[in-house]
């Protein structure tokens, strides 16, 4: 689909992106999409319920009690009952906690966090809503903000300090939150000029081992949803708040690729092309991980006897994850840990998994993990870039002691669309992470529900 040319001559891919995201029905969409829909629903309730244990998400828990906000919507996890952007900011912060929600390859963007956040808010406080509309309402919102992070191009994005997840998010929260509000596609399409105000984002967190990122996606969530609001009441607002000169893509990227807002637009969906995470930490940390851990299980070897491991990484993440130096190989919090690719590494080799039990202080502050950490290095591979971000590549070589080395080559992590988990792998995922929270006959419930329930009905389970 090609974007409408204005009568100035200026191509109008924000009209075009919305103009589409609009006309999205649930009898549009195919099988597999609605499935996968489920699926990330399956996995956002997941890390949403585990989450809500976080600190990160009890500090935003305790400032909505604090402020006596009370209503319909529901703080997963919690018995709290408020407004639905606050509940949307909630539980954003809940399931972005642990960093094992999805994350769209193309836009290195987390989306379930924040649509799904969005969604069940206000599907509770519209509570008729059917099912196959609340998910063509997520789907929509997914495509939004997948193509809007693929336009501001995350390695350019990333290096002005900003995080796609809200930044892109918030466009997408938006179109959900319209569609779901039975907005026109006029008044949806001014809920993205306002939502681009609300664009904000600061991967400064990382300075410090901060919360802030574990409340983007929250963020996001809320303002998508006042943006819509707002739009509802027909706030004026720019209309080309992408392309325009001061927009989105001009004021966010250094070399924006704005055709990618409509590339193909229609042809498949960008929620095929997201992927789950098995490991507890960083998107770009995943494929690395399942190097060392493919090669710990084909070559069983004692970490004492491991002399170097070297690890491949995509220049995208080397500012995340590999650098600064001092910072990753010393790292002092769990976020810092969260972001570390030699403490992902130095878990993945002594414990044989990189979850939630190894990210923790305890592990941190291990002398067999700080020494482990000092045999991890990084190096950059121009082989990884020719198909990123289509491909999330990685390449780690195991040398020990006695002179044996080790070598395996990643093309698609597990978690993604190429190499998947199954349903019955995120189900288990699911009762893993949820158990914390709920009983089993209740998270029974759950399941059951996001097969063949209403929405609304669904979260009231969540508590």
């Amino acid at each position: 689909m090609n974007a409408a040319i204005s009568k100035s001559g200026q191509t109008e891919y924000t009209r075009e992106l919305v103009r589409f995201l609009h006309t999205i029905t649930p009898q549009d969409l195919p099988a597999e999409v609605l499935d996968r829909a489920r699926y990330f629903l399956l996995d956002y309730l997941a890390v949403a319920l585990r989450g809500s244990l976080e600190e990160s998400a009890r500090c935003v828990q305790r400032m909505i009690q604090r402020v006596g906000a009370t209503g319909c919507a529901t703080v997963i996890g919690t018995p709290i009952r408020t407004i639905p952007g606050l509940a949307a900011l909630a539980n954003g912060t809940a399931s972005h906690g642990i960093e094992q929600d999805d994350t769209h390859s193309g836009g290195s963007i987390h989306l379930g966090t924040t649509m799904y956040s969005a969604a069940l808010a206000l599907a509770e406080l519209i509570p008729e809503t059917e099912q196959p509309d609340f998910l063509a309402a997520v789907v929509a919102g997914y495509e939004a903000a997948a193509r809007i992070a693929m336009a501001v191009q995350p390695k350019e994005h990333y290096a002005l300090g900003f995080h796609p997840t809200q930044t892109c998010g918030v466009f997408g929260a938006a179109v959900t939150a319209s569609k779901l509000l039975g907005l026109t596609d006029d008044q949806m399409l001014r809920a993205a000029g306002i939502a681009g105000s609300m664009a904000a984002g600061s991967m400064e967190f990382l300075a410090e081992g901060a919360w802030t990122k574990r409340i983007h996606p929250g963020l996001a969530a809320q303002n998508g949803i006042y943006a819509a609001l707002l739009a509802a009441e027909d706030f004026a607002a720019p209309l080309n708040i992408l392309e325009g000169r001061d927009g989105f893509l001009h004021g966010y990227s250094r070399n924006p690729a704005p055709e990618r807002l409509t590339d193909k637009l229609g042809d498949s969906y960008e929620i095929l092309r997201t992927a789950v995470k098995p490991h507890a930490c960083c998107r770009y940390m995943q494929g690395p991980i399942d190097a060392i851990l493919e090669l710990m299980r084909e070559h069983p070897t004692d970490p004492e006897q491991i002399d170097r491991i070297e690890i491949a990484m995509l220049e995208a993440g080397w500012g995340i994850v590999c650098e600064p130096q001092q910072k990753k190989y010393h790292p002092e919090s769990i976020v810092d840990a969260q972001f570390s690719m030699p403490f992902g590494a130095a878990v993945a080799v002594l414990c044989g998994a990189a979850g939630l039990d190894q990210f923790t202080l305890d592990e941190i502050r291990s002398p067999q993990v700080q020494r482990m950490m000092r045999k991890v290095t990084l190096v950059k591979d121009q082989r990884l870039e020719a198909a990123f971000p289509r491909e999330w590549r990685a390449h780690v070589g195991i040398s020990t002691v006695n002179g044996q080395r080790y070598e395996k080559f990643i093309r698609f992590p597990k978690g993604d669309p190429e190499n998947p988990l199954t349903w019955d792998e995120m189900i288990a995922k699911f009762r893993s992470l949820a158990s914390c929270v709920l009983a089993s006959g209740r998270l029974d419930q759950i399941i059951e529900q996001i097969m063949t329930g209403k929405p609304a009905s669904l979260v009231a389970l969540c508590c």
